[in-house]
């Protein structure tokens, strides 16, 4: 197994405690698995909010190197970061913008969201200007009311974007805003309406450009939905996007996060814990200290929730998480300074998972993924 640390996460050659390890073979594992479900459509890894907690950039050379052949980010900030480290490939921004960032798509090669006739002007103004094509994916809203043209005032977009000399239109997608839920209706009409938008180039006899719409949860469960490109999420990362969406590709965990026992200390009867003193014994124990919290994304409202593994054994977190420790009640029993402690993964027989971590914060597992703090190291292996 290859251990690769990213340059700036030790002090001194010093691995700080609390880290995440991220398993570039089972994102591999994860992709593979993904394309044999969906056949023939293209596999667009979407890469957004530091690929899902997972490092934006590492992820991306591993992808890359593997052959994928398209990338998916949020914002533009996040597709240039992709750029200045050496990824080729098409990337897609996702997102919204503004008429003053189209030259920086222009510059780096990037392929923009159009959402309006606005949009459509100001980017094929920007192309002339530069004396280029600008590579274009049509966005049609069919429900999810956040950016994107409506699906019953499409028509006039795609027209405008037929004329439009310095516009190369390569796709045209839409989002679900209900694929992970076990009642489908819902995506069913959005899928309808998607379709209907498509006839505009069948009664026309032109081809379509490239369609997409299927997220994590549509993979899953909506084949249907597949077309030319389907774009996973949490789901490449080995996380199901929700409790009730069919399981239907196997996919496992590639990020384990870890601290260890920084203190040691027997807290007497009555002695309450934390800020706030939310929590007390009625008998002595013993109490350790972990360096994480808060401010790592360790969410405060798992206080008096959360669990975690030392020496292969879970543990209740007591009283209120700090912004940079937790406290950890066990009872009688033993632990020492540099003892390893999951947060999330597995020791022996007892697993901590993402979604344990959501259900204590009381959130969704994309929430606790994107929420582990930049000030937490990555480091990456491959089996």
């Amino acid at each position: 197994m290859q251990l690769t640390n990213h340059p700036t996460i030790t002090t001194n050659g010093v691995l700080r405690p609390t880290h995440v390890e991220v398993n570039l073979s089972r994102i591999t594992e994860n992709l593979q698995a993904i394309q044999t479900n969906v056949g023939d459509s293209m596999v667009m890894p979407i890469l957004k909010a530091n690929a899902y907690g997972h490092g934006l950039v590492e992820v991306a050379r591993h992808l890359t190197s593997y052959g994928v052949q398209y990338l998916g980010v949020a914002y533009l900030e996040e597709a240039i970061l992709l750029r200045e480290a050496g990824i080729e490939i098409p990337i897609l921004v996702l997102g919204g913008i503004l008429g003053s960032q189209v030259p920086l798509f222009l510059e780096h090669d990037l392929t923009l969201t159009a959402s309006s006739l606005e949009k459509l002007q100001k980017i094929n103004d920007a192309a002339e200007e530069k004396g280029t094509k600008a590579k274009i994916h049509l966005k049609i809203d069919t429900g999810m009311e956040r950016i994107g043209v409506h699906y019953y005032s499409a028509e006039t977009l795609l027209e405008a974007s037929l004329k439009y000399k310095n516009l190369h239109i390569e796709g045209i997608f839409s989002h679900f805003s209900d694929s992970d839920v076990r009642n489908l209706e819902s995506a069913k009409l959005q899928l309808e309406r998607f379709q209907e938008v498509l006839r505009f180039y069948e009664h026309r006899s032109i081809p379509a450009p490239m369609r997409h719409m299927a997220n994590s949860g549509a993979i899953l469960q909506f084949p249907e939905s597949y077309m030319d490109i389907v774009r996973p999420g949490i789901l490449l990362f080995g996380v199901y996007p929700s409790s009730e969406v069919k399981q239907s590709i196997p996919v496992q965990p590639a990020l384990t996060w870890k601290s260890r026992v920084v203190y040691f200390k027997v807290v007497q009867p009555n002695h309450p814990v934390s800020y706030g003193s939310t929590w007390k014994s009625d008998h002595q124990v013993r109490v350790v200290t972990v360096p994480v919290g808060y401010g790592d994304g360790y969410f405060r409202s798992m206080s008096g929730k959360a669990q975690v593994i030392i020496r292969g054994k879970r543990y209740p977190v007591v009283g209120l998480v700090c912004m940079d420790q937790f406290m950890v009640n066990i009872e009688w029993e033993t632990a020492y300074n540099d003892d390893e402690v999951i947060l999330v993964g597995n020791s022996k027989d007892e697993s901590i998972t993402v979604e344990d971590l959501s259900a204590w914060a009381g959130t969704i597992p994309y929430e606790i993924l994107t929420n582990i703090n930049t000030r937490v190291p990555r480091v990456y292996k491959k089996d």
